[in-house]
């Protein structure tokens, strides 16, 4: 049976997509839980425009990402904290303080589960931070923690 996905199906395929299943396997699943529909001309059409439209999405939101990820690689975002003697912080730097230190240091806002911190920064000196964002595009963000 020809069906049209209507969400993301792991192992079968993105939304949007037309393609050939068993029937049972469309009947008994995919059809009841609302995640596809039996493709009709005019379904497929509607398939062919959501593919593009989403198409269009990505690569704005790519080329969104690419200019934010061209602002802040250049950068060293640096954080005060409270630190004693050998350079151990009284506390920590998470992901959240990154992510509030680049909106204040530039013009780039971040969410901070883009930011690939493994474990909250605990010393004073240069962190180097993994930054995943929209489109697939991933840079490295140079975090610098300073006694204040």
């Amino acid at each position: 049976m020809n069906v049209v996905l209507r969400a993301d199906v792991d192992g079968v395929g993105k939304k949007g997509d037309m393609l050939q299943v068993a029937d049972g396997f469309a009947r008994n699943y995919l059809i009841p839980k609302g995640r596809a529909i039996k493709a009709t001309p005019g379904v497929q059409a509607q398939a062919a425009a959501m593919r593009r439209s989403a198409a269009a999405r990505e690569a704005r939101e790519r080329e969104q990402a690419q200019g934010v990820a061209s602002k802040l690689v250049p950068m060293v975002i640096r954080i005060p904290a409270k630190a004693g003697a050998e350079g151990r912080l009284f506390g920590s730097v998470s992901s959240a303080d990154i992510a509030e230190a680049v909106g204040d240091q530039s013009d780039a806002v971040l969410d901070r589960r883009s930011l690939q911190i493994e474990e909250p920064i605990r010393t004073v000196g240069e962190h180097a931070v993994g930054v995943k964002l929209a489109g697939g595009v991933e840079f490295v963000l140079n975090v610098e923690v300073v006694k204040g």
